[in-house]
Order: structure tokens, then sequence, then C-alpha cells
């Protein structure tokens, strides 16, 4: 597996995967793949829902995040966009390790980077919803930034672009999964 190089990372030339988890470290998972993308997300939802000034998510097939130990409680909240989210919590700290979005429903995980055990292997590809992003706030040079949202073909690598088309066709039952 090759090592993940975000476009606004240095890679650490060592190839191994992503293993992470709650707090308690009764809920263990492993991203065997490096993710799609990695998003920071500035809106207030995600302010809100976090209790910090962002989020910060990687994009990954549900299919490529392994369960190692433990279980996951399924909490259905909801969303900004009216059509909520499954949050997969440890049950006995509580921590969000990921969140599964209506739009690619149970196919597409959106990992918790703070949840990973070198957080710092996967910094953000781009800062989205900036429009409403704590002022005191001062983005990286380097990083893309959007006001809202944006058009993935504008910013995603190849390879991602490639295994999105992928995904996409198994959610609208398009494809058979690879």
């Amino acid at each position: 597996m090759a090592e993940y190089t975000s476009k606004a990372s240095m890679s650490t030339g060592v190839a191994r995967p992503f293993d992470g988890g709650c707090t308690c470290r009764f809920v263990r998972y492993r991203m065997t793949t490096p993710p799609l993308f990695v998003h920071c997300c500035h809106c207030r939802w995600c302010q809100r829902e976090t209790g910090a000034s962002f989020a910060l998510n990687a994009m990954i097939e549900a299919d490529r995040v392994e369960l190692l130990e433990g279980v996951v409680d399924i909490v259905d909240t909801p969303s900004n966009s009216g059509k909520g989210q499954k949050i997969a919590r440890c049950p006995k700290c509580r921590i969000a390790v990921w969140s599964n979005y209506a739009g690619g429903g149970d196919a597409v995980r959106f990992v918790r980077v703070g949840t990973l055990d070198e957080p710092d292997r996967l910094p953000p590809d781009i800062h989205i919803f900036t429009a409403s992003k704590q002022p005191w706030l001062m983005l990286p040079p380097g990083t893309p930034a959007v006001a809202e949202y944006y058009q993935a073909a504008d910013h995603w690598p190849r390879d991602s672009l490639e295994r999105r088309a992928a995904l996409l066709a198994v959610i609208s039952g398009d494809g058979a999964r690879r």
C-alpha cells in the first residue's frame, strides 16, 4: 500500500494503515487505504456538533474501514441538509469515530481524523464552508479554501475521482462493488 500524501502535507515515506479508536480504547478501527479526500468543515452545524471550531473528516469507502475491536452504537442525528446522518460512537466513552451521511448512505464513511492514532498524517486537503469559520482562525496558505462547498473534479486527485466514480455507481445501483 502506498503512503498517502495530501496536497497540503509531506509524506512520511512509510507505508502503513491508518489505525484509530475511541478514547477508552474499547473501539479500534483501521483504514486499510488512504482516504478519498480530507475535509476541514467550518460550517456552524459542524461547530455545534463537535463543540469545536471545525470538523476534520477523512472521506473513505466504508468497506475500507475495518472494525478491529469493540462495537459501535449508531446514533441517528439531524443534519443541515435535512437528510440526517448516522454517527458511530463508542458505547462506553461515547466518542464519535465516524459518520455516514444520507448522500453516501452506508457506503461512505467520514472518519473523524482526531480519532486516528496519528492524526497528523491526514491534514486537510480543503477547508469548506469558510464563510462561517471562526474569525480568529487563520487558515494555512497553500490549502484550498472555499466559502461553501465545491466540485470534486476541481480539487480531488485523479485516483480519488476514479474511486469516487466506482462508489457512486454502487450507491446509485448501477455498479458492483470492487
